[in-house]
């Protein structure tokens, strides 16, 4: 506790000079000057390495420059950092829109319940969570369709090896008949040219139905679910503002 305080003392100097970056940073976030907000916010960093709202503003910066996996390591440092029930919570929602923007959706699962512990009436990481749940759960039963794929291939394949076995019989056949009786010659061929003809009509293919079967496994989610996943994208991305420096 006494070394503590003593930290708390030596860098007070020094986090009324992070909190200037801080402020900075975030008027440049809100013009969306994304960039120029980074870089404030680690100048906010360098003065004081212990700044939670710093290294979380700082993930946001990078969540919006599509830099997930850097703006995941700095909203997992405020978590080891912060003390802030609002930062936390956050930090782990937005963890889990990282994964999510990958389709880690068993991590994206962790972070988004382990947000819900931090704030119950969070309702966007409830829904999140329930995304998640059912495209990890699309994700598992979907493999059944590359096996169906694969066997309606090979019957489809077997159906034309004996196609092509008939057709070789058959001529087979018709020349016998023409070698044993010529004088039937034009009646063979024009008897030949009808099987020919018949022979080249195409016949109707089997049905698939993989795409469908896909999309029954998430009928719940199905007719909403660009509007679902533009949702379920959303990051908290309001920066967190710091006290005024007195």
């Amino acid at each position: 506790m006494a070394s503590a305080l003593l930290l708390t003392g030596i860098t007070a100097s020094a986090q009324n000079g992070s909190n200037k970056f801080i402020r900075k940073g975030n008027e440049l976030y809100l013009k969306q000057q994304y960039t120029d907000a980074e870089a404030n916010y680690k100048k906010a960093l360098e003065q004081n390495a212990q700044s939670a709202i710093g290294s979380y503003n700082l993930g946001n910066s990078l969540y919006q420059q599509k830099r997930f996996d850097d703006a995941r390591k700095q909203y997992a440092n405020s978590l080891k950092i912060g003390d802030k029930k609002d930062v936390s919570a956050n930090a782990d929602y937005n963890i889990g829109n990282t994964y999510m923007e990958g389709k880690k959706w068993e991590e994206s699962i962790k972070s988004y319940k382990q947000a819900l512990k931090i704030n119950p009436a969070d309702e966007d990481a409830r829904y999140n969570l329930a995304y998640a749940q059912a495209m990890l759960k699309k994700q598992q039963q979907g493999g059944g369709g590359d096996n169906k794929d694969n066997k309606d291939k090979k019957d489809n394949d077997k159906s034309k090896d004996k196609q092509k076995d008939d057709k070789s019989k058959d001529k087979d056949q018709q020349k016998d008949q023409k070698d044993q009786n010529k004088d039937q010659q034009n009646k063979d061929q024009n008897k030949d040219n009808k099987n020919k003809d018949d022979q080249q009509k195409p016949e109707p293919q089997p049905s698939k139905l993989n795409k469908q079967e896909a999309e029954r496994l998430l009928q719940a989610l199905s007719q909403e679910e660009k509007k679902l996943q533009d949702k379920a994208k959303k990051a908290k991305g309001q920066p967190v503002p710091v006290e005024k420096d007195w």
